[in-house]
């Protein structure tokens, strides 16, 4: 993921350690976004 590093994502749907949203929070994290859940 381009463009991410430094932005805040606002993720939804990641009560679940085996779902997307929580999927998707770590990849953004690992990008470099602050990533609030």
């Amino acid at each position: 993921m381009s463009g991410v590093k430094n932005r805040v994502a606002l993720v939804t749907g990641a009560g679940s350690a085996n779902g997307i949203g929580y999927a998707t929070a770590n990849l953004l994290r690992a990008a470099g976004a602050k990533v609030a859940i």
